[in-house]
């Protein structure tokens, strides 16, 4: 008992400890935040783009796109820069607020005269060569047509060396801590002529997010550093060009407004009248919209060089800022979104500059971290509080209602306010926790359930067993005290009957005589406490409580006497057929009421679920006087008072070895239909009767009384014959006092 007990206890601890080991290493790993984690989240909010993208506001941004149209019309890219100058001269002429190159421009025209004198064969006319060098230098065609416009050139930022680094036009402020010591520098960068940049009114980085390991653009740097200095990206550039301002500003941590608690991160980047929010890194989300919803977007390159078309491209490129670059496949400038498209690289920065002017942001705040690692900790909490107080199906529910709130929560606060909180992690520990939990749960119940049959399966009924399995707890830690009703069953004669049979007889005799008593006391809820040779020892009440224990022991009691009656006249031991000379089998049964203690007695290694104390004893020693009254089912006055609505007659008082006052025993002679039966209230009536006769040593009135009952229950004779010894006692003890 002590063993199970122990283990109902333990289980749930076992099952919290394990748990919360779950739970502390589920957050613990979130607090580390490993790639695959990031790779997880980020992959949640592109589901977030994909079922909500950001609606389209119209913005001042178009994309001049050299498209497979453009190529096929004009020619092979790279085009003349005369080509790129007069597109420059166009879009000045029509308006446009800024002119922005998603490309760089490293190397000279191969087309310009210059380049091809230097590629002409040596014996060439000297002719041809002055004729080349009289011509106007495409570069400086380009150089001329920048220098009059808004344009923005771009470089890219490269791990492979190269000869220089870009010009800084834009001038920078900061507050707090400069960006140059906490930004991860670049230290090589693919940069546009010298004469471009010197004409240019604005140069930036057109890389996008280097974190983007999958090659889906989620994030694009608007800052940039060398170590030495900060850069602005393409789009921070077209912005302040569009607006006419000289420089940005950017905020970090240590600045008046800024804590510097923590990392040291950008806050704020202010560009003119925009004041995008970055990521610690000086990134920005970026939230897309179907790039092939919105092809008012895009103008077609080729249509600038044509006359005709210009007059119906000025309210397209009046005010805007147009962004040049190509969708042209063979280029390579095809990038993966979010909304699981494929778009041109020019439309990633265009869209950037459109969330920006629109006011449409993404953002995960810093404290988005501690938020996402105190609700992994906290659901998990919650579940594993829940899980002893309301079940695992009460817990499951909780545990669903709890990742439907985190989750609903985080695409609420997308939609509504653009922040990027992730539910997905905190939910699958919430799951991994109770999953964990409920295996954990299962096992040692399971376990439980297969050491409580083991250890039940011999004392209990089948019925009772599964309930002690359903509800373990039942069970009382070591020995308790609690009433019971204990049961002694003695097979009468058996010495005789033990010399006329072999021992592979005596054991069938006692297996088919005992077996069937035995179910008869586990019908009734008894527990089978040990067999002793011939005899029985059963009780009620232990381990799973009955509160009717006595009314069942005297069922169970009065069935035990029915089924030897019907075993005998089936001749079911044989006796008979084989003419024995004990033919019919006979036992006496004991029942007494009582507190006793009830447990595992034993060793560490063997033991045995039994009952000790005095109430044993006396039911011990009430079945032992059964011969001697003359019934075959004897029950003590604790039982009578405990189970009334049976048929009994009182023995009157008996001595039992070992206790020094007679005790008062009583016959049960049936269940409650014999009681209430016209025959036995008269027969009781004659009982009391005599009982009264002999209390007033009435002898005649005994006499006539015992006759009487005699004769309404020849059955009862051997039970009336100790009445007769008693009577002949009164007769002689008066005789001697006459």
């Amino acid at each position: 008992m002590r063993r199970i007990v122990k283990t109902l206890f333990s289980r749930r601890i076992q099952v919290a400890m394990v748990a919360c080991l779950v739970l502390g290493v589920m957050t613990g790993l979130r607090a580390a935040e490993p790639d695959f984690l990031t790779n997880l989240r980020e992959l949640t909010f592109d589901y977030y783009q994909r079922y909500t993208p950001r609606p389209h506001q119209p913005a001042p941004i178009r994309i001049v796109d050299i498209d497979e149209a453009s190529i096929a019309e004009i020619g092979q890219w790279p085009w003349p820069r005369t080509r790129l100058a007069e597109l420059v001269r166009t879009l000045t002429d029509l308006g446009a607020a800024a002119i922005v190159f998603d490309m760089v421009f490293s190397e000279p025209d191969r087309t310009s005269p210059s380049q091809l004198i230097t590629a002409l064969d040596p014996g060439a006319p000297p002719e041809l060569k002055r004729l080349l060098q009289g011509l106007p230098d495409n570069d400086r065609h380009f150089a001329d047509a920048i220098a009059s416009a808004p344009v923005v050139l771009g470089f890219a930022v490269t791990p492979d060396p190269t000869d220089g680094l870009p010009l800084k036009l834009a001038g920078t402020s900061f507050a707090g801590e400069d960006p140059v010591n906490f930004l991860a520098p670049f230290s090589h960068a693919v940069t546009n002529l010298e004469r471009f940049q010197e004409k240019a009114s604005g140069i930036g980085s057109f890389n996008v997010s280097a974190d983007d390991k999958e090659g889906i653009v989620r994030r694009i740097p608007l800052i940039v550093s060398d170590g030495n200095e900060i850069y602005p990206s393409l789009v921070t550039e077209a912005l302040r060009v569009a607006q006419g301002e000289k420089g940005i500003v950017i905020r970090a941590t240590g600045s008046s407004n800024e804590s510097a608690t923590g990392a040291a991160a950008v806050t704020a980047i202010k560009i003119g009248a925009l004041r995008p929010p970055t990521t610690a890194k000086g990134e920005l989300w970026l939230y897309y919209n179907a790039d092939d919803r919105h092809p008012e977007r895009y103008v077609s390159a080729r249509r600038l060089f044509d006359p005709e078309q210009l007059e119906g491209l000025l309210p397209a490129i009046e005010g805007q800022i147009v962004f040049v670059g190509t969708s042209a496949v063979g280029l390579r400038d095809i990038r993966a979104t979010p909304l699981g498209e494929q778009v041109p690289g020019v439309s990633i920065h265009a869209q950037a500059a459109e969330q920006i002017i629109s006011g449409q942001f993404l953002s995960r705040p810093d404290w988005t971290f501690g938020l996402e690692v105190l609700a992994t900790f906290a659901a998990g909490a919650i579940l594993i509080l829940a899980l002893p107080v309301i079940g695992s199906i009460g817990t499951a529910v909780l545990g669903a209602a709890l990742v439907g709130g985190l989750v609903g929560g985080s695409v609420y606060l997308f939609r509504v306010d653009g922040l990027l909180i992730d539910p997905v992690y905190p939910s699958l520990s919430a799951v991994l926790v109770f999953t964990a939990s409920t295996a954990l749960l299962y096992f040692l119940s399971d376990r439980e359930k297969r050491f409580v049959r083991q250890a039940f399966s011999q004392y209990l009924s089948p019925e009772l067993v599964t309930q002690l399995e359903k509800a373990p707890e039942q069970l009382a830690l070591g020995g308790e005290i609690r009433p019971m009703t204990i049961l002694f069953m003695d097979i009468r004669g058996f010495t005789p009957i033990s010399e006329q049979l072999t021992p592979e007889e005596l054991v069938s005799f006692l297996n088919t005589l005992l077996s069937p008593l035995s179910d008869a006391i586990q019908a009734e809820g008894g527990t089978i406490d040990k067999y002793i040779g011939d005899s029985i020892m059963a009780f009620w009440n232990a381990p799973l409580p009955v509160p009717d224990h006595a009314e069942k022991a005297c069922r169970a009691s009065l069935a035990m006497l029915k089924l030897v009656d019907r075993l005998n006249e089936e001749d079911a031991f044989g006796f008979k057929a084989r003419n024995l000379k004990t033919q019919t089998v006979q036992i006496g049964i004991g029942l007494n009421s009582g507190e006793a203690c009830v447990g595992n007695m034993g060793s560490a290694r063997r033991f045995n679920y039994s009952v000790i104390g005095d109430a044993v004893n006396v039911a011990s020693r009430i079945e032992s006087s059964c011969k001697a009254v003359g019934a075959n089912l004897l029950v003590s006055e604790e039982t009578r008072a405990a189970a009334p609505d049976f048929a009994y007659l009182e023995a009157g008082e008996i001595p039992l070895k070992g206790k020094s006052e007679p005790i008062k025993l009583f016959a049960l002679m049936g269940d409650g239909t014999l009681r209430q039966s016209a025959a036995f209230e008269t027969l009781s009536a004659c009982h009391e009767q005599l009982l009264d006769a002999l209390r007033e040593k009435d002898t005649v009135a005994a006499a006539r009384a015992l006759a009487e009952a005699k004769a309404l229950a020849p059955a009862m004779t051997p039970f009336y014959d100790r009445f007769d010894d008693h009577l002949s006692a009164l007769s002689s003890a008066a005789d001697s006092a006459a």
